[in-house]
């Protein structure tokens, strides 16, 4: 009993401990999905909207979590021989990243509450779905070795296909649920074979024990390595929409749900650049010469052929209206970029300039996607012409409109998208990448043309035909469903807030976000 006793002090505990507040955010989420999923068993046909509002509780329960964690110090399932190597960190980073993608699941819950009721979508799977994907989206930027980062990235991932294709009965939605999925599973098989070179050449999973040991790489080891590190990204730029990865974009949206088109444009995009930002700054620091001109490249790529599939779009076309936010938001995948390019060569406190620029865009593009639905309820053609005339029709969702769409383009007075340009420009200037701010420069003001014509139609007449429709249309035209409306108002006040104190979001961009 003596050397056994003796044995056991000497081994060091093989057990981790586990912070549970930490991790609140995820598991609340994730339970409260498992809840509505075992709840829609017993819940009759008529009290399915109750599913719902538990799913907007439970968001708004998990969201509030982080409040606790704001000091940005907590780290779990760490290693018992290397306490600095974490499978799960919440950092500053972390919340912010986190608190977009709850905040951005709650304005997709209040669009989805109409939506599922009204397009008789099966309840009890939605928002599991919706739960599900969330959990996986908030768990990513915590993730501090790449198997939890890609368990994390599917987790978001393959409840979206579903999602996607959720209008049973519909060759759109399921065209588009079709195709995002064969390219989403081959661009994660690709970046499975990287995580696997990169396992090979340093015997470690964990971020900050890859960085170490890619820094003394054996030379016969070099080139998988660098395989390991190219093929990784591309699971993630994947996800960001970035050229030319961008291919499922556009059918995708128009075919899904347009809630869940909003839920793609944001969550989606935060969950790739989330996971990009992670495996660039944190685990491959030391290949910055490799995928520094390769991602700025690709923003150079993404944000010119997102403006130029935007500028095609006719306001007559059927689904135009998603289309152009589909192309506008592979365009403003390319702004993101240009951040995390850069820290590749002045540090990756570069990076806050990204997340600033994405808690920005979260919040006028769901903004935008909130009054869309609205239109969709009596024009469900999503076309930019039945757009013409919407401020004598519903004045307030016609100036939220603008407002986001003025925050897109960078005019006053949506101060904030400016601001957050300003931040991505210089981010390419202090990098002496002058070359990527010119390009940055020319497409802004290409974006210009088809963020104002667009404003522009909200405050014409309707002509013709479109007069005597829009005469029509406000006899029949029905009271806007309070979620809807709760959700137009919450992410325009999110927006006005932060065009008028934007240092509120500069505070992110100017700090240092990972724990040191």
């Amino acid at each position: 009993m003596t050397a056994l006793t003796v044995f056991a002090a000497e081994t060091p505990s093989l057990v981790q401990s586990v912070d549970w507040l930490a991790i609140a955010p995820v598991v609340i989420t994730a339970a409260v999905g498992l809840l509505v999923l075992v709840a829609d068993l017993f819940v009759p046909e008529r009290g399915k909207p109750v599913l719902g509002w538990i799913s907007v509780a439970g968001l708004a329960a998990a969201t509030a979590t982080l409040l606790p964690l704001r000091a940005g110090d907590r780290t779990t399932f760490c290693l018992t021989g290397d306490p600095q190597a974490c499978s799960y960190v919440a950092d500053h980073f972390t919340l912010v990243m986190q608190f977009l993608v709850l905040v951005g699941a709650l304005v997709t819950a209040l669009l989805s509450v109409t939506a599922v009721r009204d397009t008789r979508m099966p309840a009890g799977e939605y928002w599991f779905l919706l739960l599900s994907s969330a959990a996986g989206a908030a768990l990513l930027p915590a993730s501090r070795d790449l198997a939890t980062l890609i368990v994390a990235l599917e987790v978001a991932s393959l409840p979206a296909f579903a999602l996607v294709g959720m209008r049973r009965g519909d060759r759109l939605s399921s065209e588009a649920a079709l195709k995002f999925f064969l390219s989403s599973v081959t661009a994660t098989a690709v970046s499975l074979m990287g995580v696997s070179f990169v396992y090979a050449a340093t015997g470690s999973l964990h971020l900050t024990q890859v960085a170490d040991r890619l820094e003394d790489v054996p030379g016969q080891l070099d080139t998988l390595a660098m395989a390991g590190v190219a093929l990784t990204l591309v699971g993630f730029a994947f996800k960001t929409a970035a050229v030319p990865f961008h291919f499922w974009v556009p059918d995708t949206y128009v075919g899904a749900p347009l809630p869940i088109a909003g839920y793609l444009s944001v969550i989606g995009k935060a969950v790739g650049f989330t996971g990009l930002i992670l495996v660039t700054v944190i685990a491959f620091p030391a290949y910055s010469e490799i995928w520094g001109p390769a991602l700025a490249v690709l923003a150079a790529l993404t944000m010119t052929v997102g403006n130029a599939g935007a500028l095609r779009q006719t306001a007559d076309r059927p689904n135009s209206a998603v289309r152009l936010l589909a192309w506008s938001s592979v365009g403003q995948a390319g702004y993101l970029l240009v951040p995390i390019a850069a820290a590749a060569y002045s540090g990756r406190d570069q990076i806050g300039s990204t997340v600033a620029y994405a808690l920005m865009y979260a919040a006028v593009n769901l903004g935008a996607f909130a009054v869309a639905a609205l239109v969709a309820r009596t024009k469900p053609l999503h076309r930019i012409s039945d757009y013409r005339g919407l401020y004598a029709e519903r004045p307030l969702a016609a100036l939220s409109l603008a407002f986001f769409l003025l925050c897109l383009a960078g005019l006053p007075p949506g101060i904030i998208g400016l601001f957050a340009k300003v931040t991505v420009f210089r981010s390419a200037v202090d990098a002496g990448l002058g070359w990527l701010a010119v390009v940055m420069a020319v497409n802004v003001v290409i974006a210009l043309y088809y963020y104002l014509r667009w404003t522009a139609l909200l405050f014409r007449g309707p002509e013709g035909a479109e007069a005597a429709e829009a005469v029509e249309g406000a006899r029949t035209r029905t009271k806007a469903p309070w979620p809807v409306t709760a959700a137009i108002i919450v992410t325009a006040i999110t927006a006005v807030v932060l065009s008028g104190a934007p240092q509120l979001v500069l505070r992110v961009a100017s700090g240092s976000l990972f724990a040191q």
